[in-house]
């Protein structure tokens, strides 16, 4: 390195972290006047309630007359006036250890949060560390089978594409789809499509289409959508009265989806009042504890929690993160069914997102993201979530690392394929069926095989628009795209849809936690959190564990084998090894022999670099002669490490030097006299290491047989995870290599034949 310092008078290694992709973060200093604060704020009330003739006539430091209509609501709907005394009389502290503490059921802390006010909540959750709140979020979530909610938009709201992504979703696993727009009129044909896609592969897959709240409920109304969540609540008066809503408008709006069937929570996070510059100089936990006690008394089934649009914002001020896991656990210990933010992605540091991430995964959840992005993150009309299609494989991993149900599962390529195109082929014979288009087989194509919108050749988003105000206006319903279905042969996919209609009618997934597998609802009702410890709680089964488990790409002795007879042939041209029988010690001081391993150019034909075995030894055999040595092959049947390897070659040699080499092209230089592991030179990094360094290898050899010091080979490396990259087939190379071995075997005396030249 002979660069000028970019800057004068600064350690070089703050330039390297500035080019860090978590330098793109912004963090807020703490300051709680302007409202950052994450908990436990200097201006958050402190926990008080006064119960008078069954009534709460004062709350968190106001009298009654004092409230503002959201102390009102929570006072009226949230607050059990027989047992606020209990609650808000015992101890914080207290009660934040039984939330951890496996001898006291989720059901009687249940009911005493319904006594608590939120500066009480707030206040209990404040007294746990971010160990302690996940542990505590596994204990009190509502249903023990964790699950997980998609993204499915894209660029240009083609109904094409929302039809394969939305199949694509369900085939991964996803319970629950979401799609919005980026032309907020097209919101009737991203339903049409994004239901139709959800009805390919299996039925029971909920839906819902965010838009302004009324074209929601019109189109909630129409049959497309199955569940909303996009019902907005906010813990200050001014953010409320800012968006012309109060919590009584709100709760007639819940009220008006759940009497359509149609699955209700609501919206809260923190940093959201911040944003909108209403926070009253409160903590962020403070405010989001008045939102989840509003939703409570709504009656909602749950809520999206845990951030959402404000994540990042509370990411950025100290401890934030920590409150986005609070504000999760205060929603299920009101026994909301939650969908756990995870949604609006927090950082562009990857480290960060899988950390966030991680206590959710361990500790299920009913829905753990509420927006996994299964599109790419510049299709997702959400903006890009924690986790975007580009990240899917990184998250079925940590699913596996850690053999936790994160409610996805690996999906091989030629069943996405078939469904996308069974997708594709659908949604396109609705549109034609209706009378809204006629897709090509050109635009159909395009769709199936693309990874995101800048692929295909389908539908631009004014073409959309067309579509979507003609399903308006015509008034078109989920009963018209099930006939259209049925029509056009599409029988399957028709009943799985108008499953869904039935199950609306008959009201069962409008409970806590609903969701539907194998065409069963399973709820917190007949699917119950109860974790008490070790052996309770959802557990995965065998089968589970071997879906999770079921990722591409993993290898077995049988893979490894079958890869390396690919090269037979190929080095057969260009090597041949001949045995001759017991190999002696040599007495030439200038001969140097090259231990081979057992497998060498008999099971095994490439280094981990993918180097010819035979370029190898062409290689070394070249730099021991430049050097001015003789080289003698021997292959080694009594161990397969290299260290004895090494050793036992250089036993063999008149100059007392040897080399060990591998078939996976890991290589040393011993001498007679030394120690097993106390070489000359080793060349561990195979993977990296060039012809080049073989070579060198061979040349300092014979200068160690001339009773130099030359100046040892470095295989530079640039931190690259090798480890990562090769141990997996290394160890099962290794197990090829041993299995060989034969304690005692002498070794063999090897001629070789160049026939060629190998590529």
């Amino acid at each position: 390195m002979n660069e000028e310092p970019p800057s004068a008078n600064r350690w070089r290694r703050f330039d390297d972290w500035d080019r860090r992709p978590l330098r793109l973060d912004n963090f807020a200093l703490e300051d709680p006047d302007n409202g950052f604060c994450a908990m436990s704020g200097p201006h958050d009330p402190a926990p008080s309630a006064l119960v008078r003739n069954g009534r709460i006539v004062a709350m968190d430091g106001r009298d009654e007359a004092e409230f503002d209509m959201i102390d009102l609501f929570i006072a009226r709907y949230h607050l059990d006036p027989a047992i606020v005394e209990e609650a808000m009389g015992t101890d914080s502290l207290e009660i934040a250890r039984r939330l951890v503490d496996l001898t006291t059921p989720r059901e009687e802390l249940v009911r005493l949060a319904h006594g608590m006010t939120p500066a009480k909540l707030a206040e209990v959750v404040a007294h746990l560390n971010a160990l302690e709140i996940a542990f505590a979020y596994g204990k009190m979530r509502a249903r023990a089978t964790p699950g997980n909610q998609a993204h499915v938009t894209n660029a240009k709201d083609d109904p094409l594409q929302l039809a394969a992504d939305a199949a694509t979703a369900v085939a991964f696993g996803f319970d629950e789809i979401e799609t919005t727009m980026r032309v907020s009129r097209n919101a009737w044909s991203n339903a049409l499509a994004c239901c139709v896609g959800a009805a390919v592969g299996r039925p029971g897959v909920l839906f819902q289409c965010s838009s302004e709240e009324a074209e929601e409920l019109r189109i909630g109304m129409a049959g497309f959508t199955s569940y909303a969540e996009t019902v907005s609540v906010y813990g200050t008066e001014k953010s409320f009265i800012d968006g012309d809503d109060t919590p009584w408008s709100k709760a007639f709006l819940a009220a008006a989806y759940a009497s359509r069937g149609i699955k209700m929570r609501c919206t809260s996070g923190a940093a959201a009042e911040l944003l909108m510059g209403f926070h009253e100089r409160k903590s962020l936990l403070y405010l989001e504890a008045r939102c989840l006690c509003m939703q409570r008394a709504m009656g909602v089934q749950g809520t999206q929690n845990g951030g959402i649009d404000g994540a990042p914002l509370a990411a950025a001020i100290p401890g934030g993160v920590r409150e986005l896991m609070a504000e999760n656990l205060i929603a299920v210990w009101l026994d909301l069914e939650c969908a756990s933010g995870n949604d609006a992605r927090s950082s562009e540091s990857e480290i960060r997102v899988g950390a966030k991430i991680l206590p959710f995964l361990i500790a299920g959840s009913d829905l753990i993201c509420s927006g996994f992005g299964s599109i790419l993150k510049y299709d997702n009309s959400f903006n890009p979530s924690s986790f975007n299609g580009e990240e899917m494989e990184d998250y079925l991993v940590l699913q596996r690392d850690f053999e936790a149900d994160g409610g996805l599962t690996p999906q091989g390529e030629d069943r996405i394929l078939d469904l996308r195109t069974r997708a594709v082929d659908a949604i396109s014979a609705v549109i034609a069926e209706l009378g809204l288009g006629d897709p090509d087989p050109a635009m159909k194509r395009s769709v199936v095989y693309a990874s995101g919108s800048d692929e295909t050749r389908s539908y631009s988003p004014g073409q959309v628009a067309v579509i979507s105000e003609a399903i308006r206006e015509r008034h078109i319903t989920v009963l018209d795209v099930i006939r259209a279905l049925h029509v056009r042969g599409f029988i399957e996919e028709a009943a799985n849809l108008l499953f869904i209609v039935k199950l609306r009618v008959s009201g069962d997934y409008l409970q806590t936690g609903a969701l539907v597998r194998g065409g069963r609802v399973i709820s917190a009702i007949n699917d119950p959190n109860r974790y008490e410890g070790p052996g309770s709680g959802y557990r995965l089964t065998a089968e589970r564990r071997r879906e999770i488990a079921a990722i591409r790409g993993q290898l077995d002795r049988r893979e490894v084998l079958r890869a390396e007879a690919a090269f037979e042939a190929a080095e057969a041209a260009v090597i041949r090894y001949r045995t001759m029988g017991p190999a002696s010690a040599g007495s030439d001081p200038r001969e140097i022999v090259v231990g081979i391993s057992p497998a060498f150019g008999t099971r095994l034909f490439r280094t981990l670099a993918g180097h010819s075995l035979a370029r190898v030894l062409a290689e070394i055999i070249a730099g021991i002669e430049s050097g001015g040595g003789t080289a003698r092959i021997v292959r080694l049947r009594h161990t397969a490490d290299t260290s004895f390897l090494g050793l036992s070659a250089a036993r063999l040699a008149g100059s007392g030097i040897g080399i060990g080499l591998q078939a996976k092209g890991t290589a040393v230089i011993h001498k007679r006299d030394r120690l097993p592991h106390n070489n000359l030179e080793l060349f561990s990094n195979a993977p990296i290491t060039t012809l080049a360094h073989y070579r060198g290898l061979g040349e300092n050899a014979a200068a160690y047989a001339r009773g130099e010091s030359p100046e040892p080979v470095v295989v530079p490396q640039r931190g690259e995870a090798l480890g990562a990259r090769y141990h997996g087939r290394v160890a099962l190379i290794y197990a090829i290599e041993t299995s060989l071995t034969t304690d005692g075997a002498t070794p063999e005396e090897i001629v070789l034949d160049f026939l060629g030249t190998a590529e």
